[in-house]
């Protein structure tokens, strides 16, 4: 039993409740999504901060090769947690509806019926999930030589689906309530934990990339424990009657409709991500370590794109239960003025500020170390000078979604995911980041007389065909380092070259 029975004795629950909910059926539309979407905004910094923690350690302490490893997963996580999530954020629109409309007697059967479905999803989920991840990496083009840590940090993370779930469902249940707040503090805590179970596990129990996996889950498990502990406590209005509990087909069947096609949209807009992630795992581990670091970074500055999309979803959801559909053009007049500023001002910071920020996930002692940044610090450009027709995406996608048109919301993610493909299997192969890293290193004042630089530059040089130059380099840097002939004939790109031209053949005889 999640939430206990009610109480005999009834008072006016949203006067009791004034100190937890919001209603923001009332009020100046630009004040309530201000004051609602920075708790929110919070929440999301923090529920980054597990994998931005992740990733920093691990990269910083475990190199450039566990960083790829974790960062390869990102993805086909955001794909299979994504459609969790996106289940609990469908479940919370009619919640929200309910709420708008005062019906408090539907609105916690909504509730109860979502712990239900909540429940048998999540555990399908992870099971399926979990056994199957190494098939699932090897479907994406993980490259061999990371296989094997990619399965190690994701699996866990599977198999613990239930455990972000319970946080995610308790969370959209308060802010569909109005209350953004309360989540944030268990959030907050959680990740906090997280920082000091990374370095616990990786630092001082050797664990590798599974123990940034096991820090990650067992602060989910706080967060959402805090939150069930917040809402039995102090969310009255949701205390069940016996009938409360009985399962209802119609509300089955209205949760069911909304939260597939939201969880469908957020497992579409992960198939893009997904495109992009094997094209790029073509180019190598230096390219997936590039785009890993600067999309982690990426993923902080778009927080405030979800937490306003998120409140649109609230605000549109009690509005349209309170028929006051005025109010949700207000609402996003208000979102997309807030959006726009942040959208110019993220801009500049990551322009100027990019590259010690990314650098904050590359070790130091790493050979690629400025090859990564540079590459990194080109993804962010790019990405961020978009982020306006992001913000739009966002806020308008998540306001139908709040009105109940989940289809239509849904539909606006296939073409997302038709765009993704597209630029991700045409141009990652031409514009990739091979040429761009051969540039890089060519204008390096020491590139001449740096062994580790002409052997990438080799290595380069024979991805982009031109052979000769390859051997020119590759013959350059066992000058400067003779170790390398050696570990030449472990990379593909060289060893290829090597049996071709025979390259020290008394050596490999």
């Amino acid at each position: 039993m999640i939430f206990p029975p009610i109480l005999h004795q009834r008072k006016d629950i949203h006067m009791a409740q004034k100190n937890v909910t919001r209603d923001m059926t009332q009020g100046s539309p630009l004040k309530l999504i201000l004051t609602f979407s920075l708790p929110l905004l919070g929440g999301f910094l923090f529920q980054q901060l597990y994998s931005f923690m992740d990733t920093m350690v691990v990269g910083g302490v475990l190199g450039t090769e566990a960083l790829a490893a974790v960062g390869d997963t990102g993805s086909l996580n955001f794909l299979i947690n994504g459609f969790c999530m996106g289940i609990c954020s469908g479940f919370a629109i009619p919640i929200a509806q309910a709420f708008g409309a005062k019906d408090e007697t539907e609105m916690r059967r909504y509730v109860m019926h979502s712990v239900y479905l909540c429940a048998v999803i999540s555990v399908l989920m992870g099971l399926l999930t979990g056994f199957f991840a190494p098939q699932l990496l090897r479907m994406l083009n993980t490259p061999e030589d990371i296989l094997p840590l990619s399965v190690a940090y994701i699996q866990p993370v599977f198999f613990a689906i239930p455990v972000t779930v319970l946080y995610n469902m308790c969370g959209g249940v308060m802010r569909s309530l109005g209350d953004s707040k309360t989540p944030v503090i268990a959030i907050t805590i959680a990740a906090l934990l997280n920082i000091v179970l990374d370095y616990t596990f990786i630092l001082a129990f050797h664990m590798g990339v599974e123990g940034a996996a096991w820090a990650t889950v067992i602060s989910q498990l706080i967060s959402g424990l805090w939150c069930l502990l917040v809402i039995r406590k102090r969310f009255t209005i949701l205390k069940m009657q016996p009938e409360d509990k009985r399962i209802r087909a119609p509300f089955v069947r209205r949760l069911l409709a909304m939260g597939i096609p939201f969880g469908l949209q957020y497992s579409i807009t992960a198939i893009g991500s997904l495109t992009v992630t094997y094209a790029v795992n073509g180019i190598g581990t230096i390219a997936v370590a590039a785009v890993t670091a600067g999309g982690k970074l990426s993923m902080f500055f778009c927080c405030v794109f979800d937490a306003l999309a998120s409140t649109m979803a609230t605000f549109a959801g009690q509005n349209v239960g309170a028929k006051r559909l005025d109010r949700i053009n207000q609402g996003l007049k208000a979102s997309s003025i807030i959006g726009c500023v942040y959208c110019v001002l993220a801009f500049v910071a990551i322009y100027f500020f990019g590259k010690p920020l990314v650098g904050l996930f590359i070790s130091q002692d790493s050979a690629d170390r400025q090859l990564v940044i540079d590459m990194a610090q080109q993804f962010l450009i790019i990405n961020s000078a978009l982020y306006i027709p992001l913000l739009f995406v966002n806020i308008v996608r998540f306001s139908i979604q709040g009105l109940g048109y989940t289809m239509i919301a849904m539909i606006a993610g296939l073409m997302e995911l038709v765009g993704r493909a597209v630029v991700a299997m045409l141009l990652v192969p031409s514009l990739g980041y091979d040429a761009a890293a051969y540039r890089i290193l060519r204008a390096e004042p020491d590139a001449a007389s740096t062994p580790d630089i002409q052997y990438m530059l080799a290595i380069l040089a024979s991805r982009l065909g031109d052979e000769e130059q390859a051997v020119t380099y590759f013959l350059r840097s066992v000058e400067l380092r003779e170790s390398l002939k050696f570990r030449g004939n472990l990379d593909p790109e060289i060893s290829r070259l090597i049996r071709k031209y025979g390259l020290f053949r008394e050596d490999f005889e």
